[in-house]
């Protein structure tokens, strides 16, 4: 079986881009090599390591990393989470196909701890059912 190549591309390489890498991983199993990527790296977010840590997720294996790391690798799919990295997203080699899901990013929520690891949570729940679609969609029909 030939895994699929996914890099998943948020700006600071710190939420949404790290749940991504970190869900695809998880639920698709070998079916794709899965990696994430962002114009300004910043670190995981802790709240990203603890709302996956409460679905049995971890990222301790995963770092930020800057786009520049991938520019010359063959991706089968790249998919952008936020406006500034669809922006400023590179072009890729081969025949790579670009999506865009453009999902608000949990860090721009004011509010005591609990409002904001909600909306971590959201984050990570929308991420969960768009990643479970995508393997329905583009995964190896035989798995």
């Amino acid at each position: 079986m030939v895994k699929k190549s996914v890099l998943f591309i948020c700006t600071g390489n710190s939420v949404r881009s790290q749940m991504a890498e970190a869900l695809l991983r998880h639920l698709g199993g070998d079916q794709f090599e899965v990696f994430s990527a962002g114009s300004t790296p910043v670190g995981i977010h802790r709240f990203t390591k603890q709302v996956l840590a409460e679905i049995g997720i971890s990222v301790d294996n995963q770092y930020s990393k800057h786009i520049d790391m991938y520019r010359d690798y063959n991706f089968d799919y790249v998919i952008v989470l936020c406006e500034v990295a669809a922006l400023n997203c590179p072009t890729f080699p081969g025949q790579v196909e670009r999506l865009e899901w453009l999902i608000d990013d949990p860090i721009r929520v004011i509010g005591n701890e609990e409002r904001r690891l909600m909306a971590f949570r959201i984050t990570r729940n929308i991420l969960k059912e768009r990643i479970e679609k995508f393997i329905k969609e583009k995964g190896n029909p035989s798995t």
